[in-house]
């Protein structure tokens, strides 16, 4: 299925108006079910079903090696919904999860940021590589996210997610209409081939929530630079998974935790406010 629908759109300006093909990008829901069981439904562009729902199940903590899945793989050939079993020895180390009680991208209405950030620590690890990179080539990941776009250059509706070794060389890049999902797919492409220890910085092309920055960690990336700022939860959430956590601001960059992490900044800052 193409990711995009050709539409006659009718564009005014004043009383002047004319008519143009726009493409649309394709929204329908992805049922993804573990042990046989429904565990999630999340609406997103379809293409690349296995490595969305394998990138799903990291984030989740229910794997953490491909080698824990027992099988994969679409439903009699309906792309909507994923099947995925879990080896026998997997399956009862993440017991509480498959019964929900620690589903972490669902929760529950009056939890604060702390109990979140507290719950969240259960499957999260603060990461230790402190490999630096310079504030240049970090605006260089996004500028090449940006040159990689095709489905938002057809239909101006899709979120993109690039994943970059320590080299800062590509390593995959998805794009869907939930930026969740984009990264999901972008991280599951890598993890399914085997290639998740070289993973090292996400670039995205929105903001960074703190859902986000939990997926990043799962997948063991050490920088998220994104399009958009990031929300205060996301930011304490990265400064306690000693992440860094920064976002492109007319032609420079925002960098709001991990700062250790560039090489080359120098402390001249002034005080003031951000606007």
């Amino acid at each position: 299925m193409k990711p995009a629908k050709v539409k006659r759109i009718l564009f005014c300006q004043g009383n002047k108006c004319r008519s143009y093909d726009q493409g649309l990008i394709i929204e329908e829901p992805l049922s993804i079910r573990v042990e046989g069981e429904p565990y999630s439904v999340v609406m997103r562009t379809p293409g690349e079903e296995i490595n969305h729902a394998a990138g799903f199940c990291l984030s989740e903590g229910l794997i953490d090696h491909p080698d824990d899945i027992g099988t994969i793989g679409l439903c009699d050939d309906d792309t909507n919904v994923v099947t995925v079993t879990l080896q026998p020895g997997r399956r009862d180390r993440v017991k509480d999860l498959l019964e929900r009680r620690g589903f972490v991208s669902q929760t529950s209405c009056g939890i604060c940021g702390k109990e979140l950030i507290s719950d969240m620590q259960q499957i999260l690890t603060p990461v230790k590589d402190e490999t630096r990179i310079t504030v240049q080539q970090a605006i260089e990941c996004v500028e090449k996210l940006t040159g990689r776009q095709e489905l938002y250059k057809t239909t101006r509706g899709a979120h993109s997610a690039m994943i970059f070794d320590h080299n800062l060389n590509p390593l995959s890049q998805a794009e869907d209409v939930g930026r969740h999902n984009a990264l999901d797919k972008a991280i599951g492409n890598v993890f399914m081939e085997r290639k998740l220890e070289n993973a090292y910085l996400a670039a995205l092309s929105s903001r960074i929530s703190y859902e986000l920055v939990q997926k990043a960690n799962r997948a063991g990336l050490v920088f998220v630079v994104g399009m958009s700022r990031p929300t205060s939860l996301a930011v304490e959430l990265g400064q306690v998974m000693n992440m860094t956590i920064a976002s492109m601001r007319e032609g420079g960059l925002l960098i709001f935790c991990g700062r250790e992490r560039f090489k080359d900044l120098t402390d001249n800052s002034k005080e003031g406010t951000e606007k």
